[in-house]
């Protein structure tokens, strides 16, 4: 009963949090976020981190990105290939480079160093994908090259993770992991072309509730199985099915139904429970650290996602705009911290500092990203209206 309680609070609590928030400029996603410090163990330990709420979490970010794929323009998505590459790589170069600098800096061990530059390099959009629905920028140029880019930066970081492991002597095949990725993305491509309409061809005759909402479903959190099987991230697998179901006749069906469910239960309890994770315990001991690392997080993600989106061709608004919202390390840093805790290349200090710096970063993307994306929407009024 003790997490039924639990949940009623979270949703209340992030619906009256989203909604100040949003009264304030700000969108809701922050409000929800704050709230998930407030309610947990670090404030009022209203809510606890148990198994449970993680696994509820996990469902509720998988039905984020899977929205966010049956939102996603599949034409513009291909359009924005150059765009994402960019964005992706250079997102990935600049914070690895300096993070792995700053290591050095701190007197940590060549493998340490690699390691602390491979989780900044990490980035996780779906913090960002809320942000983008709020601006109403889900389906723009911007955000199709966020979403390409975010796929381009989980695979090279995660391949590039299996190399330092294998180098630091961990039992990990490297030609293996890659073999993997290959497999789950010839295997994912294939069967959203050929099996995922069949599938949902299929399911609508049955004579039983909601069957193509089922099917839907179904297709989603396979998807998202077979992705953290083969070492993807689910979320990568989820907007894949996503977008393979945008392109079928029931798009607009699943998306409005599989968003009332999201958006009623699943997706407030991942917004809150980030938030439940963070714990202030020897903060003090450990504040310039925290503070160094998490203005090195933001800065390199920034300013190196926004070169790539420039040499893409946006504009400088729109480049910094899409560089906040690859700043969020989310949910994949955190899986990265925990892979280096147990394969003993960071130690529990330092691990219980990066939860602090990836929470920072997830809660300064969403109010950066409406102050860029804002600022470059000004910006071609005042063309237009010149």
């Amino acid at each position: 009963m003790e997490l039924i309680f639990e949940l009623a609070i979270i949703l209340f609590a992030s619906k009256v949090a989203g909604d100040i928030s949003s009264k304030l400029g700000q969108p809701s996603v922050l409000g929800k976020l704050l709230v998930g410090i407030l309610l947990g163990p670090a404030v009022l330990g209203l809510i606890s981190e148990t198994k449970t709420l993680e696994e509820l979490s996990q469902i509720g970010v998988i039905l984020l990105m899977f929205i966010a794929g049956l939102e996603t323009d599949l034409n513009e998505f291909k359009r924005s290939g150059k765009a994402s590459t960019f964005v992706g790589l250079s997102g990935i170069i600049v914070p690895f480079f300096l993070g792995f600098l700053a290591g050095i800096i701190m007197n940590m061990s060549t493998f340490e160093a690699s390691f602390l530059g491979l989780l900044l390099s990490a980035t996780s959009v779906s913090i960002s994908v809320q942000a983008l629905k709020e601006l109403n920028k889900m389906q723009s140029k911007e955000g199709t090259a966020i979403l390409g880019a975010a796929v381009i930066d989980d695979v090279v970081v995660i391949i590039a993770l299996a190399f330092l492991m294998s180098m630091a002597g961990g039992d990990v095949n490297l030609s293996l992991v890659i073999l993997k990725k290959v497999l789950f993305f010839a295997g994912a491509i294939f069967a959203a072309w050929k099996i995922v309409p069949w599938v949902l061809n299929k399911f609508a005759p049955l004579r039983v509730t909601e069957s193509v909402i089922s099917g839907a479903l179904i297709i989603c959190f396979l998807f998202a199985y077979m992705a953290e099987l083969t070492g993807v991230a689910a979320i990568i697998g989820a907007y894949i099915s996503g977008v393979a179901i945008s392109v079928t006749n029931f798009k607009h069906e699943v998306f409005e139904k599989v968003e009332t469910i999201g958006y009623s239960i699943f997706v407030p309890v991942f917004f809150t429970s980030i938030g439940v994770k963070a714990s202030f315990e020897g903060l003090s001991q450990h504040l310039v650290t925290i503070i160094f690392l998490s203005i090195l997080a933001i800065l390199t993600k920034l300013i190196g996602a926004a070169a790539g989106a420039k040499l893409a061709g946006f504009s400088w608004s729109s480049s910094l705009g899409i560089g906040a919202a690859m700043v969020s390390r989310g949910e994949v840093a955190l899986i990265i911290a925990s892979i280096g805790l147990e394969s003993h290349l960071i130690s529990k200090e330092l691990f219980a500092i990066l939860v602090i710096v990836v929470l920072v970063t997830t809660i300064v993307t969403p109010p950066m990203m409406k102050y860029f994306f804002k600022k470059s929407q000004s910006q071609k009024l005042n063309k237009i209206t010149a």
